[in-house]
């Protein structure tokens, strides 16, 4: 069986110089991008098959693809650093907090809110300070401690993009424990947003504003406040003009996906993570607001088939599921587009791993103790959600750094503030971090009863 699964990209490895000659730059990133869905595809079944999340498949095969290059395979080392498929990947994160953001009922956010803000707020305190005070001088003594402080900033970072995808693929979005999760990612992108930003002040003029920062939150709570305040204010008003112009299923999707890109691309202008824009436009679009819209075709199909003779149990059953369906039908529209943008995000992250760093026995060593140190820090945020919560769930949705994680090392990097073996070290404790969260969050969300 999964020899006749992996045919397909064996076939499409061989014939790889005959399709991509000659193609230039459009043709090889349309090949680029049959090879990464296909495979994508077929990967997510063989890691759902031995009982892990299809993400996991997803950030694995990018592993292999991105490291190719060992075996004298070189023919994919140009995609990690391509502008179109990183803008596609890009998409590919904000259309996936987008739709969690649709899944997600902002009553429901805000009754854990002051949960979240302390998870969030130990998430970022305990693993900062680990890693700047404890693990950074210990494992790595003779650096500058500007390092340091960019080794706690890394530790701090939290990825949503991992944790949410492993909640959703298992249908457990609803669940306290998730939302949680989602909330205090937040809460961390914005803390984590403005210890980077001192950090980076500090290592490139000694010293940092007091206004600077206040800024920095001043932007960040006027953007996720404001978006949610106004948006939720004016969204019933829009929406329903909207639909007296044109009430078809295509306006609908027009109006759910510019509303996400929309408040990603002013994220992104102010700052912060695009994803927490388009996480913040989901919160916007409840059921109640689109009942002015046409209802699903298959809805549509099957009402008048509901008729009076039908068996009443019967027909309250189908009622719930066309309720449903109507109320549900903007994530629906959303779907198949993550279906196409999403495993590019992650099989591109999975091909940022190079695998050469753990050629050296030290640094491999110090990465794990530092990996020990990043995820105890992030489990201890789990027992901050208090009474009633899975404090070992919430701790574990807190630990992938992914893509955040690089971002943050990258801008050390760039400041020449580490050495090549400290980077090297956090690449690696941004991989292990990355790919074992997802199989544990599985198997306690498994055996987590509500």
């Amino acid at each position: 069986m999964m020899l006749r699964r992996l045919l397909p990209i064996a076939l499409l490895a061989a014939a790889w110089p005959a399709l991509a000659a000659g193609s230039g730059v459009i043709g090889e990133n349309l090949l680029w991008l049959v090879i990464i869905i296909l495979a994508a595809r077929l990967f997510a079944p063989l890691a759902e098959r031995v009982g892990f999340p299809a993400v996991l498949g997803e950030l694995l095969l990018g592993v292999v693809l991105g490291n190719l290059g060992l075996f004298g395979f070189h023919y994919f080392d140009g995609i990690p650093r391509d502008p179109i498929i990183m803008f596609m990947a890009e998409l590919g994160v904000i259309i996936l907090l987008l739709q969690i953001g649709l899944e997600t009922r902002l009553g429901d956010l805000v009754s854990v809110g002051a949960r979240a803000s302390m998870v969030g707020t130990v998430g970022i305190a305990i693993p900062f300070s680990l890693g700047a005070f404890v693990v950074g001088p210990l494992l790595l003594p003779g650096l500058d401690f500007n390092a340091y402080l960019f080794l706690g900033a890394t530790l701090a970072a939290t990825s949503v993009g991992i944790t949410g995808r492993v909640f959703r693929d298992l249908g457990k979005l609803k669940m306290p424990e998730a939302r949680v999760v989602l909330g205090a990612a937040v809460i961390d992108d914005v803390l984590g947003l403005v210890i980077l930003a001192v950090v980076s002040s500090l290592v490139q003029v000694g010293k940092v504003s007091v206004g600077e920062v206040a800024l920095i939150i001043g932007e960040a709570v006027a953007f996720l406040g404001g978006s949610i305040v106004i948006g939720r204010a004016i969204a019933p008003r829009l929406l329903r003009w909207l639909s007296q112009l044109d009430s078809s299923h295509s306006m609908l999707f027009s109006i759910v996906l510019v509303v996400g890109l929309f408040l990603a691309w002013l994220a992104h202008a102010i700052g912060l993570a695009p994803i927490i824009g388009a996480f913040a436009a989901g919160l916007l679009f409840e059921p109640v607001f689109l009942k002015e819209f046409e209802t699903p075709k298959l809805v549509q199909d099957l009402e008048p088939l509901l008729g009076p003779d039908m068996n009443p149990e019967r027909r309250a059953a189908m009622n719930k599921v066309l309720t449903r369906h109507t109320s549900h039908q903007h994530e629906h529209m959303i779907e198949p587009i993550g279906y196409f943008f999403v495993p590019v995000f992650f099989v591109l992250t999975g091909m940022q791993v190079d695998l050469t760093v753990l050629a050296d026995p030290k640094v491999v060593m110090v990465a794990l103790g530092i990996t020990v140190v990043a995820v105890i820090g992030k489990l201890a945020s789990g027992f901050a959600a208090g009474k009633g919560m899975n404090p070992w769930l919430v701790g574990w949705g807190m630990v992938p750094r992914g893509e955040v994680g690089l971002i943050f090392a990258m801008v050390g990097k760039q400041l020449g503030v580490m050495t090549e073996a400290m980077f090297s070290d956090i690449v690696i404790m941004v991989i292990l971090t990355t790919l074992i969260t997802p199989p544990i969050l599985t198997v306690l969300l498994r055996r987590q009863k509500t």
